[in-house]
């Protein structure tokens, strides 16, 4: 299937007439180029930093309205970003043939595959968590269904086994196989928020009924009697454009990815906030790291003293849920730690 593309450069003209005024704030990469030409394995995001020092501000150069943030044009290999410093602006042109005598780059209307279109950040680190069960709540630990039996009674099953289970809705084919593991509380207040959950394979519908007869379709763990499902959802291209939240936020990690302590760059953390706090996917928040407090002994005494906390890095928000939320972390000057927190960048 093919879509057909209309370069922003004719887009920004239509929805952003009269003269363009300097982005306050925005800085250029230092030796950022005039253009460049996007190749296959590129994200949104490495784009973005080959122009500006903070990528995240993209949305500001692009001059996208908020729409649009939320469903971007999507970029593809073979197009030309070009720069305009008097702004600085980012637009796309794309060369005319094999090229102009006088090499100058002019807007075109082109078809492209749509599955060729660019994530905005490394969609095969993020791929596992965009569509399977990650976060369980008390409404979806109700709502799932449950396996109640195996076929000739064993204990555990695996790939092309068959299993039957109940209350299997008539909304899906394809169930994710999952199992509540850790709970995920709130580092400040100690609340249990959520429940993580183990993934452990999939499996389709082969006849319905109550109970519902399934097989297994994949398997990363074994599978048993008392396991919970929930339907599959799709996997989508993530092409959200960075942006800031408009609102406040305060928040911290509550949890990193296998369940380490610490964590480092393009690692996956889950967040104390989600969509009750404002959070969407595409957000970028801030890491701050607290410092602790420091003991002066003076000639008064001891004296205590809460140091600041330290910016160190930046996170971007790949998946929501109603009280926590996941993030890919893309720059960091040092460890990320559990209980760091989280806020505007």
């Amino acid at each position: 299937m093919t879509r057909i593309i209309f370069p922003l450069l004719v887009a920004f003209a239509a929805l952003f007439s009269g003269a363009s005024q300097a982005q306050s704030g925005v800085r250029l990469a230092d030796n950022a180029p005039d253009s460049y030409t996007v190749v296959r394995g590129d994200t949104l995001w490495d784009i973005s930093g080959r122009f500006l020092q903070q990528p995240w501000r993209w949305p500001e150069v692009w001059r996208l309205n908020r729409d649009q943030i939320r469903n971007p044009h999507l970029i593809y290999p073979g197009q030309v970003i070009l720069l305009d410093r008097s702004g600085p602006w980012l637009s796309i042109g794309r060369p005319i043939g094999s090229g102009t005598q006088d090499g100058r780059l002019q807007p075109r209307i082109y078809t492209e595959q749509l599955d060729a279109a660019l994530p905005s950040i490394p969609l095969q680190i993020i791929e596992p968590f965009l569509n399977r069960p990650l976060v369980i709540d008390g409404p979806r630990l109700e709502g799932s269904a449950t396996i109640i039996a195996t076929e000739t009674s064993r204990v555990l099953t695996g790939s092309g086994d068959t299993i039957f289970a109940k209350d299997v809705g008539a909304e899906a084919e394809v169930w994710h196989v999952y199992r509540p593991a850790r709970p995920l509380e709130d580092p400040v207040t100690g609340e249990t928020i959520a429940w993580e959950a183990a993934y452990l394979g999939a499996a389709r519908v082969t006849e319905r009924g109550e109970p519902t007869t399934l097989e297994i379709v994949s398997a990363v763990e074994e599978i048993g009697v008392g396991d919970l499902m929930m339907p599959s959802e799709r996997p989508s291209v993530f092409a959200f454009v960075p942006h800031a939240p408009e609102q406040q936020v305060d928040g911290r990690i509550v949890a990193i990815h296998r369940g380490v302590s610490e964590t480092g760059r393009l690692n996956v953390v889950a967040l104390n906030v989600g969509e009750r706090d404002g959070i969407e996917r595409g957000h970028v928040l801030s890491l701050f790291r607290n410092r602790g407090v420091a003991e002066y002994a003076g000639e008064g005494g001891k004296e205590r003293f809460q140091l600041p906390e330290k910016r160190y890095g930046v996170v971007f928000v790949f998946r929501v849920f109603e009280r926590v939320s996941y993030a890919l972390v893309m720059e960091s000057d040092g460890q990320v730690t559990i209980a760091d927190a989280v806020r505007q960048p």
